[in-house]
């Protein structure tokens, strides 16, 4: 089966070397560039979203382009320590217990979404404390961005040739360097477009169209859901992680695991983002 698989696929893997700039010892990774153009256009995205009163429906916006700008290190700092953190916690503990080096070899193993999610949520939780700013609409205005991030990643998880996708016969499927000589998904696409490009686009609609900002919490909610559900949607055709495999000897994966929890999660805030908005409109 396996080679009548590899035989199928009609598309190369395009040869794009993963390093972009090498001055000497000095390395420009794709994967590296994809976080910095992740982090500065979901920056830019977000001062247009605070900048636009109007989108706050009559509300003045809960904060400005000054507070954005001193929350990018913090949530630099919470992606990038967040995302190493998870990887290591979720899906590579016993190699690390074992080789405690590992830890910050960033080469061997990866980042991990739900880590960097959690560093993110840790990083505005404590700016929004610090600097008295509505915590749910500081929720709501990184969500509206954060799929910009999540394209680029996958983009760039794309060119390194990593967390391919489960073996396919499909004619776009892809012969990739690292995952043998069988034609597999493309899974970095599949969520490069569903957490990415279609995300965005919801959240932008609800932002733009729908004055979702003046019901804080309802973005992050809207996010929170999607995510799940694009990410447990995508997981039955990638590859789990080889050092995990199927958890429970089933079909379950540590990423459709991680992901239920915040499809809950986002339900939840959005059935308090609407209850809190109803209230708020009840005549007293």
């Amino acid at each position: 089966m396996e080679p009548f698989l590899s035989l199928l696929s009609i598309l190369p893997f395009p040869d794009i070397d993963p390093v972009l700039i090498a001055i000497g010892p000095l390395q420009i990774h794709w994967y590296g560039l994809a976080y910095v153009a992740g982090i500065v256009l979901g920056w830019l995205y977000a001062r247009a979203i605070v900048r636009n009163a109007p989108l706050w429906a009559g509300n003045r916006p809960a904060l400005n382009e000054q507070d954005l700008d001193d929350f990018l290190l913090w949530v630099a700092v919470g992606i990038v320590a967040g995302g190493r953190l998870g990887y290591i916690f979720f899906y590579d503990l016993q190699s690390v217990i074992e080789n405690p080096v590992r830890a910050i070899e960033i080469w061997n193993g990866g980042m991990s979404f739900h880590g960097g999610l959690i560093g993110t949520i840790l990083a505005m939780t404590l700016f929004a404390r610090r600097r008295s700013i509505p915590l749910w609409s500081l929720f709501d205005v990184v969500a509206a961005v954060v799929p910009i991030g999540l394209f680029f990643g996958r983009i760039a998880n794309f060119i390194n040739g990593e967390l391919w996708g489960r073996l396919s016969s499909a004619p776009w499927a892809i012969v990739f360097p690292t995952g043998g000589p069988f034609s597999r998904h493309p899974s970095q696409i599949y969520e490069a477009l569903l957490e990415g490009v279609v995300l965005l686009t919801v959240l932008a609609l609800l932002v733009y169209r729908g004055r979702a900002l003046a019901r804080p919490g309802f973005v992050a909610g809207v996010f929170a859901t999607g995510y799940g559900l694009a990410r447990i949607t995508v997981e039955f055709f990638r590859e789990p992680d080889a050092q995990l495999g199927y958890l429970f000897g089933g079909w379950l994966t540590m990423g459709m695991l991680l992901s239920l929890p915040m499809v809950l999660i986002g339900l939840w805030a959005i059935w308090r983002a609407r209850r809190a908005a109803a209230t708020a409109e009840t005549p007293r």
